[in-house]
């Protein structure tokens, strides 16, 4: 997304995807090595800009006059949760490290921003993920279906996508799941549904929230991680624990029957990203960052 917005904008990007071997714990080992030879030959750069940990050794070997690397969301943490502690601990050896490596560190979350701070007294820039508006025109008008909640996002521990499917029974309404979607037709189901929950045990600053935000559809999420940052409670949504099932089912069904609480979330909500999380707003922030790095 913002190498398309780049471009648009007059710079020129070469985007670095190497081949990656397509099993769950090899992909990101085998990306690593490829990408790192991929970028040493690739040419010469003002700039090279990694996206977490994996990315940051093609980084390093990039020939460029000055190194960026965003993370999103805490990459050890993550590791630890999704894999183990084992695998947590060298992730987190790996990580310190290799932050080190960047002249310029970002993130796209207040709380990851924090939490960097505070284990590895490392300044991250804060520069969100934000929407891009123009791509939404292309939707096509679709009928609301009533009751219909809606789950986007991957079919993994972090995402709590086992939580809602435990609660689902007690919910009165339909889920519908997509988890390997195109993102034309997710948004459509998204645009015709009552509602967005987001049951996530960790998280950094979904995008899917801020894309039901600009659809005005009203969103249910956990407190956890960059997701209060974006979903106020009972202003720009509805926030729950991942831990108490009984609250994130009593918060749909409620919400279904409530249509002025609904109506009052999703305005504010898409004032609130339109204000603040679109790429006319952001994109000046990434190329005022490259400049100065420059300079």
């Amino acid at each position: 997304m913002l190498a398309d917005q780049l471009q648009k904008h007059g710079f020129t990007v070469d985007l670095l995807d190497t081949t990656k071997i397509p099993i769950k714990n090899l992909k990101n080992p085998s990306f690593v090595i490829t990408s790192m030879i991929a970028s040493y030959f690739k040419g010469r750069y003002d700039i090279a800009h990694g996206f977490n940990v994996p990315s940051a050794f093609a980084m390093r070997m990039a020939r460029a006059k000055k190194k960026v690397l965003s993370i999103h969301g805490v990459f050890s943490t993550q590791v630890g949760a999704l894999h183990s502690e084992v695998l947590g601990s060298v992730a987190g050896a790996t990580e310190s490290q290799v932050l080190k490596w960047a002249d310029k560190l970002t993130t796209d979350s207040l709380a990851s921003q924090k939490a960097y701070k505070e284990k590895l007294n490392m300044d991250f820039v804060y520069l969100p993920s934000p929407i891009d508006t123009s791509k939404f025109k292309d939707l096509p008008d679709v009928e609301k279906k009533e009751n219909q909640v809606a789950y986007i996002g991957r079919d993994s521990y972090e995402k709590g996508i086992d939580i809602l499917r435990q609660i689902e029974p007690k919910i009165k309404g339909k889920v519908v799941y997509c988890t390997n979607t195109p993102w034309s037709e997710a948004m459509s189901i998204l645009k015709s549904s009552s509602m967005l929950i987001v049951p996530s045990r960790m998280e950094s600053l979904p995008t899917i929230i801020k894309e039901a935000f600009f659809l005005k559809i009203p969103v249910i999420a956990t407190n956890v991680g960059g997701i209060p940052e974006l979903v106020v409670d009972k202003k720009t949504g509805l926030l729950v624990s991942p831990d108490e099932p009984q609250k994130i089912i009593d918060a749909i069904n409620d919400l279904m029957v409530d249509e002025d609480l609904s109506r009052s979330l999703t305005e504010a909500a898409h004032e609130f990203i339109v204000k603040n999380m679109t790429w006319e707003v952001v994109l000046p922030k990434y190329t005022e960052l490259y400049q100065n790095l420059l300079s």
